[in-house]
């Protein structure tokens, strides 16, 4: 297959490989070190390429994964950074890799060698495989992860691109042999050059739909604008095709009512297909996957939350339908999944006093964060530290979402706002988050520095409490900190 350079072809039941024999293809990637374009380089160099990169700040484990795989990259960006041999460059999406203020990128354009997005390089590598893409608002990088570690556990060798890195996986993407391909399907736009949403690039035969309530309202303003490439998603199904979608999710079982093929609907109730039964909630949960009124298997997960509950459901529901998994496999998949980071991980398993991460990223993530705490700490004081980090939370428009979204909470730390793009929407300030949050009647205080901030939370903390931290980024610092802290001020012991 040829795509103006990008040379690879599929053998029945063999992996892709180079088709040039000769030499080998050389791709570079300029921004290597974001997750969804060092899968890609990894996915690249599984398939027999030689890959260099570069971008600013490398970090483990992502780090790690391209030293492991023998991937050279480079710290900051400059036109040299470039092989002069390389087939194909690999731009990714990201506001600092414009021509304009970017010489290593106006190199490439310049170069007039052939310029790809990531998206670009996975609908090349998907173009023959069963590819299963899952999409929505929240839940995304679980069930993608959980999808690729049942088929892996089972002996399946499928090919996973990972939005997040999961516990238990060698790294976050990999080109399997047994011709099923799991991707995380994000609708962002695919490049700084190309506004088509990243999942309409992946040959979808199969779409899990977790959600579609209004997000990333940088890149769509209105809740339309955002269903718009679901909408595209769905369309671009084969007939034969599957569609498994969250009934219990207003905006998203509405857009399944557009496809004419095979849908499964899955949920937390029995108006949908395929629910959860007798649920005992614990350290480790135990439900019941049913199928109507069948009873289909037992499941047993140290995942938390009734919202990974129906993550569980979803793709249980995707992998039975398609006959892919037994129920057998699927439960031993499920009790052995150790999730993904930043997603309800305990951060301080040597002390009495529980600190998890969620990834508070929306409001919906925010919430089922919240409710998890709850649920499996009852009892205990609600101890929230949380960072307006996205969008999302720092627009003007969603000063509303604090009306609510900690309810529950018995203190709340708000740190500062994130500063990239300010300029470029309504930002809020934090007095007017902490401000509003008070109003609603939550005991809530800013953080301006880490440091005093933390001071501030070790006076306050008691040992009946749990600490939910949410956000998308790094608090400052204090997701390392404050767990330190925690194990240091309340020990567990043994």
């Amino acid at each position: 297959m040829n795509n103006g350079g990008f040379f690879l072809y599929p053998e029945a039941g063999v992996e892709w490989v180079c088709y040039y024999r000769a030499m080998a293809q050389k791709a570079h990637f300029i921004g290597i070190a974001g997750k969804g374009m060092s899968a890609v380089a990894l996915l690249l160099r599984e398939a027999g390429w030689q890959i260099s990169g570069s971008d600013e700040g490398f970090y483990p484990p992502v780090s790690d994964y391209l030293a492991k795989a023998g991937i050279a990259f480079a710290n900051g960006y400059k036109k040299e950074n470039i092989p002069a041999d390389a087939d194909m460059i690999v731009i990714g999406k990201n506001a600092k890799l414009v021509a304009d203020s970017n010489g290593e990128v106006a190199a490439a354009f310049a170069s007039g060698k052939k310029i790809v997005s990531f998206p670009d390089v996975l609908h090349e590598l998907t173009a023959t495989t069963d590819n299963i893409v899952v999409a929505g608002s929240y839940g995304k990088s679980t069930c993608t992860a959980l999808l690729a570690w049942c088929l892996t556990r089972a002996g399946k060798d499928p090919s996973y691109f990972i939005g997040e890195i999961t516990k238990g996986f060698a790294a976050h993407a990999h080109k399997g042999g047994g011709g099923v391909f799991v991707l995380e399907g994000d609708e962002y736009p695919s490049a700084n050059w190309d506004a088509t949403s990243k999942f309409l690039r992946y040959n979808a035969r199969s779409v899990l739909l977790t959600s579609a309530t209004h997000d990333h309202v940088n890149v769509y303003p209105t809740h339309e604008e955002y269903l718009a490439p679901f909408k595209k998603l769905i369309a671009q199904l084969p007939a034969d095709g599957l569609l498994a979608v969250n009934a219990g999710e207003e905006h998203a079982f509405a857009l399944s009512k557009n496809f004419t093929g095979t849908t499964v609907t899955y949920g937390m109730t029995q108006e949908a297909q395929w629910y959860p039964d007798k649920i005992k909630y614990g350290l480790r949960t135990t439900f019941d996957l049913m199928h109507g009124a069948a009873k289909i298997t037992e499941l047993t997960t140290e995942l938390l939350g009734a919202h990974n509950i129906e993550n569980i459901v979803a793709v249980g529901a995707l992998l039975l339908e398609k006959k892919l998994l037994t129920p057998q496999e699927l439960a031993a998949g499920v009790a052995s999944f150790e999730g993904v980071k930043r997603r309800m991980e305990l951060l301080s398993p040597h002390s009495t006093v529980p600190v998890l991460e969620g990834f508070g990223s929306s409001y919906e993530k925010a919430r089922s964060a919240m409710e998890a705490m709850k649920l499996h700490f009852p009892g205990r004081r609600l101890v929230v530290v949380f960072e307006p980090h996205t969008f999302t939370w720092r627009n003007g428009a969603a000063l509303y979402r604090y009306d609510d979204v900690f309810v529950g909470a018995d203190k709340v730390y708000i740190y500062e706002p994130a500063s990239q793009g300010a300029t470029t929407h309504a930002q809020l300030t934090q007095e007017e988050i902490v401000s509003r949050v008070q109003a609603s009647g939550i005991d809530a205080e800013p953080i301006v520095d880490a440091d005093a901030g933390l001071n501030r939370i070790r006076t306050g903390l008691r040992p009946d409490d749990c600490v939910l931290l949410l956000t998308s980024g790094e608090l400052g610092g204090l997701i390392t900190s404050l767990p330190s802290l925690v194990e240091e001020k309340f020990p567990y012991v043994h």
